[in-house]
């Protein structure tokens, strides 16, 4: 690489002014350099290939802004997660799910006749079409909760017609809110399969997470009390987990979308990448660990696991991929964990009591204090779910739910961009070169 020269323009973008070594020769190449609100600045590589006849390489795109984007503002070194501009623990303290959901979605807090407006679009949407009923009864009934949310969210495209077009602005409105409503709804009728229970109907005069905790818990039999405390829990998971900018599911969202794919259709993509282990099946991951461990009593030998570079044994629930200090999601669920277990009086509980021995260790441990490795939000809403009785397999259903509302948001800002083109990255190819084919017999 030769020289390089930083220059104004006369729109205020500064250019990089790049002598690469290629190997037709070296030639001057101009990269503008754009600048956000916040944030490093990027590279503008667009023009690189047609100039240069060379690609970029960026295994995983970590180092490559996939589009410009106005909702959510991630600085992993300190700790900052902005929706919209507003902070997340204010959000979280202040604010409902349904709200923060407007916030994403419509660019900004609601005014109070907007909000109940919102709030009753999405409340009026949370019925299922009957026939859906169906669906369900063709998996198995041991099929893992995350297999059935991709099909019956993916089949939704088979029952709302009225919804797809995605360059009719009132139904790419339509279409969103009625995935938001009805995420809910999908996912307790999954965890309702799973354990042989009747489906429980959404009721209008709950509220979100409260309407969720109704449909997951309640029985025919008798009446089923939501507990406002547990609801509010669940309602700051469900802000906590709404959006997070350009991760993997969010990037498949749009991805898919960039094809012109219908909304339910990119949104059933985007369950599909968060079932990985290393995305939205962390929590569940962080109670595997736990039950792996089994005792406090055994907690300084895992530590020391997790310190030897030679043993494969990681602690799940520390440290993030972006945050480099103290996840701010995990600080607003620190004390919300220590609400419910107190709610919910299960103090006594080993898997419980064994996660808050971990979480004092880790704290306190230099190595880890060193290494940043800070219990992360998915160590804290994972031992919450064990607390209020929710299987692991329903950990990352729950977070599809919570992200559905992040996922539409992009899909939403991607539909409105005029610069949008379908996705098509480019490869190393390090295959063979060109060689004649081989008759069978003389291979």
């Amino acid at each position: 690489m030769g020289t390089a020269e930083m220059i104004e323009d006369e729109q205020d973008i500064a250019k990089l002014d790049v002598t690469p070594d290629l190997p037709g020769g070296s030639k001057p190449l101009d990269l503008p350099i754009l600048q956000g609100t916040m944030g490093p600045s990027v590279l503008d590589i667009r023009k690189v290939y047609a100039e240069t006849d060379c690609f970029t390489f960026d295994p995983g795109f970590t180092s490559t802004a996939s589009c410009e984007s106005k909702i959510t503002f991630i600085d992993g070194d300190k700790g900052v997660l902005l929706h919209r501009g507003y902070p997340i623990e204010e959000l979280a303290e202040q604010s409902s799910f349904l709200e923060v959901a407007s916030l994403l979605i419509e660019g900004d807090l609601p005014t109070q006749s907007q909000y109940d407006a919102f709030v009753n679009d999405i409340t009026h949407h949370s019925m299922l079409h009957e026939q859906l009923r169906g669906f369900y009864d063709g998996f198995r009934r041991d099929a893992h909760p995350m297999a059935i949310m991709v099909g019956v969210v993916g089949a939704l495209s088979a029952f709302y017609h009225d919804s797809l077009d995605i360059s009719d602005e009132k139904q790419r409105i339509i279409a969103s809110h009625r995935l938001v409503a009805k995420m809910p709804t999908l996912a307790a009728m999954a965890y309702k399969y799973s354990m042989g229970q009747p489906f429980v109907y959404p009721r209008n005069d709950l509220s979100y997470s409260e309407n969720l905790l109704h449909m997951m818990f309640s029985m025919p039999t008798e009446e089923y009390k939501v507990d406002p405390v547990l609801a509010r829990a669940l309602d700051k998971i469900l802000i906590l987990h709404a959006d997070h900018e350009q991760n993997a599911s969010t990037s498949t969202v749009r991805l898919a979308g960039s094809s012109g794919a219908n909304p339910f259709a990119c949104i059933a993509a985007g369950i599909a990448c968060l079932w990985g282990p290393a995305h939205g099946g962390a929590n569940e991951a962080v109670l595997n660990m736990l039950e792996e461990i089994g005792h406090k009593d055994r907690i300084p030998e895992f530590i020391k696991r997790a310190k030897d570079k030679d043993d494969p044994f990681r602690l799940m629930g520390f440290g993030h991929r972006v945050y480099k200090n103290y996840d701010p999601r995990a600080q607003v669920l620190h004390n919300t964990c220590k609400e419910v277990l107190s709610v919910l009086g299960h103090q006594d509980d080993p898997l419980l009591e064994l996660a808050q021995e971990l979480e004092k260790i880790a704290l306190e441990d230099p190595y880890f204090i060193e290494k940043k490795l800070y219990p992360n939000v998915d160590f804290y809403s994972g031992i919450i779910f064990k607390a209020m009785g929710i299987p692991t397999s329903m950990f990352t259903v729950l977070f599809a739910v919570a992200r559905t509302v992040g996922w539409i948001a992009q899909w939403k800002e991607m539909m409105e961009d005029p610069s949008q083109r379908i996705g098509r990255p480019r490869q190393l190819y390090t295959g063979h070169t060109p060689r004649s084919f081989v008759e069978r017999a003389k291979r």
